[in-house]
């Protein structure tokens, strides 16, 4: 980082190519469900056996409540997280109001499981909380658009994961039990490095529609970098409002 909120321009450049190949890889395959890659987190071919893939894991079957994003490719894992009995807590798109999770509780849940896990149908019928009302959580599923076997991953570049992470950090609602994961299409795994800052985190399983990777020992940030914020960032995200004094 070289000022508040502002990425080294050659890590900032080095992620995004890693996005390009991974999105151009994904339409050239026809790998990629409608829409196409391109600038998001990849809905891919696969997506709903990736899901069950994890659901046989024993790190799914260990989790009590799980955090997970709102993205379609995700919709299978978190349609089977509330079916295993999970409770589930579901990042508001863009974290735009001051409660920035969905509440999805098999318990209280009547609408159907793949209504409620998707973006529409969490904003319908779910509830939303505050960090300091959210229980601690055991697995978090991130979504990705580029990863290696290491275990770095890259998002599509609005920083929202990294947050909401960072977030869960300051509140103790993860620790080093916390297992995160991802799944994706054996297209999105690089074999090359991919750029890291101290404000990502590293994942512990990367789970694909035929394959488990268990990476390197993870990487956690310690909360938020208050230095990686920008102004605009903070307003437009209410639960970073705390940290205004030390952007500038």
């Amino acid at each position: 980082m070289t000022e508040a909120g502002v990425i080294d321009p050659a890590t900032d450049q080095a992620k995004q190519a890693a996005r390009e190949k991974v999105w151009t890889l994904l339409d050239q395959a026809g790998a990629a469900l409608p829409p196409e890659a391109h600038g998001r987190i990849p809905n891919f071919t696969g997506a709903d056996r990736a899901a069950e893939h994890l659901s046989q894991l024993d790190e799914w079957r260990n989790a009590h409540v799980v955090k997970a994003n709102p993205d379609w490719a995700q919709q299978p894992a978190r349609a089977n997280a509330l079916h295993d009995g999970k409770l589930l807590y579901m990042a508001v798109p863009k974290l735009a109001t001051a409660q920035p999770f969905y509440l999805l509780d098999p318990d209280t849940i009547r609408e159907p499981l793949e209504i409620i896990t998707t973006g529409d149908g969490a904003a319908q019928h779910a509830p939303r909380v505050e960090v300091d009302h959210m229980r601690p959580v055991d697995l978090i599923i991130a979504g990705s658009v580029a990863v290696n076997r290491r275990g770095v991953r890259v998002g599509k570049g609005a920083g929202y994961s990294d947050i909401e992470v960072a977030l869960l950090t300051e509140a103790g609602l993860i620790g080093p039990s916390t297992v995160i994961v991802t799944t994706v299409h054996p297209l999105q795994i690089l074999d090359e490095d991919l750029p890291e800052t101290e404000h990502d985190f590293s994942l512990d399983l990367i789970v694909t529609p035929d394959e488990v990777i268990h990476c390197a020992p993870p990487r956690r940030p310690n909360g938020i970098v208050a230095a990686h914020l920008t102004p605009e960032k903070i307003r437009a995200i209410p639960a970073l409002a705390r940290f205004s004094d030390s952007v500038r």
